[in-house]
C-alpha cells in the first residue's frame, strides 16, 4: 500500500485524476476539490487520518454539516464528491477498503424548477433597452439560452467557428468535456448574425478572438455577469418567480415537451448523460396537465 505523506501532493494527483481520467467539468472539479477540503479539515480537527476513516467517521462528518444547517441536495453533492475522493485513493492503493462503499446519500425531494411561460420569456426579451450599447448582444444571448437551452457554462464559452448558421446548428462543449450539436432557432441565428456586427467594433483580446459573446472591453462574459443581465430583465419585466439563466433552460426543455417532442431528442439537445436527469420535465408536464384539467374539466366546474 502507498504511503500518504504529502496531502498537497495528494490533492494534485486527484485534480489531476479528475480532469484527465474522469473528465469532469472545471466546476465540478472545484466543487469536489472544495468539498475534500471541508473533509480535510474536520478529520484534522478530529485527530483522523485518511487510514483510519470508516464510514462512521463520514456519517459523523455529515451529521455535522446537518447541524451546520446545509441543505440535503448539498449534502449530497458533498457526498458524491467524497466518494470520487475514496475511490481514487482505493484505485491508487493509498487506502483498502473503500469506506465510502457502505455510505448513504440523504433522501432528496423531488424539487421542480420555476419555468417560464413563452410570453414571460417574450416580455424579457422586449425589456431589454435598445438605446443601450450591449442591446443586440443581450437579445443574442436570451436568444441562444432560450432558443438552444444551454448550460450557462455552455453560453460563455460558445465559439464563432463551430456556429454554422446556414445548417441552423451550433456544437457546444458541455459536461465531461463532450461535445454535441444543438439546434438553432432562425431566430437565433438572425440575432446572433446581427450581434456579429456589433461584435467587429469591439477591441477583442487575443485570446478571446473565437469567443462570441464579449464585454464591452473585448474579454469574455462571466456566469455571474450573465446571471445579472437575467435577473435585471426579469425584474424589468414585472416577472416575480426566482429566475436565473438555468430558467431559460428549464423552459425550453419544458415548452419542448408540451409541444409533443421526443424525451430522447431533449435528452441529447440538453446534453443529459442518461434519460432519468431528463425525466424531471415529465414531472413538471403532469404538474401543467393537472392544472388545465382542474381549470378546463366539467366536473370540476361550479354551477
Amino acid at each position: 500500500m502507498r504511503q500518504i505523506a504529502d496531502i498537497d501532493r495528494l490533492l494534485k494527483e486527484y485534480e489531476l485524476y479528475l480532469r484527465m481520467e474522469k473528465g469532469v467539468s472545471d466546476n465540478t472539479r472545484e466543487a469536489y476539490l472544495s468539498d475534500v477540503g471541508r473533509l480535510l479539515g474536520y478529520l484534522s480537527d478530529t485527530g483522523c487520518t485518511l487510514r483510519e476513516v470508516t464510514a462512521d467517521t463520514l456519517r459523523f462528518f455529515i451529521g455535522e454539516l446537518h447541524d451546520l444547517g446545509i441543505a440535503e441536495r448539498s449534502q449530497a453533492r458533498i457526498i458524491s464528491g467524497m466518494r470520487s475522493f475514496f475511490r481514487f485513493l482505493s484505485l491508487e492503493d493509498y487506502i483498502n477498503p473503500d469506506p465510502t462503499e457502505l455510505l448513504e446519500s440523504p433522501k432528496i425531494g423531488l424539487h421542480l424548477p420555476e419555468v417560464l411561460t413563452v410570453e414571460e420569456i417574450n416580455a424579457m426579451i422586449s425589456a431589454i433597452d435598445p438605446n443601450k450599447a450591449e442591446a443586440q448582444r443581450d437579445r443574442a444571448m436570451m436568444e441562444t439560452l432560450y432558443g438552444c437551452g444551454l448550460r450557462v457554462s455552455e453560453l460563455v464559452n460558445v465559439e464563432i467557428s463551430k456556429i454554422y448558421g446556414d445548417e441552423g446548428y451550433l456544437v457546444v462543449r458541455g459536461k465531461g468535456n463532450k461535445e454535441r450539436m444543438v439546434p438553432m432557432s432562425e431566430v437565433s441565428v438572425y440575432e446572433i448574425g446581427e450581434y456579429l456586427h456589433d461584435r467587429e467594433t469591439l477591441p477583442v483580446k487575443p485570446d478571446c478572438s473565437n469567443i462570441l459573446f464579449l464585454n464591452r472591453r473585448g474579454g469574455k462574459l462571466t456566469r455571474e455577469r450573465i446571471f445579472q443581465i437575467v435577473k435585471s430583465l426579469a425584474e424589468a419585466a414585472g416577472i416575480r418567480k426566482n429566475i436565473s439563466p438555468h430558467t431559460l433552460r428549464h423552459s425550453f426543455a419544458t415548452h419542448l415537451l408540451e409541444g409533443g417532442a421526443n424525451l430522447r431528442a431533449i435528452q441529447q439537445m440538453l446534453g443529459h448523460e442518461t434519460i432519468a436527469t431528463t425525466q424531471i420535465y415529465i414531472h413538471l408536464d403532469r404538474s401543467t396537465l393537472r392544472s388545465d384539467i382542474l381549470t378546463y374539466h366539467p366536473r370540476n366546474r361550479r354551477g
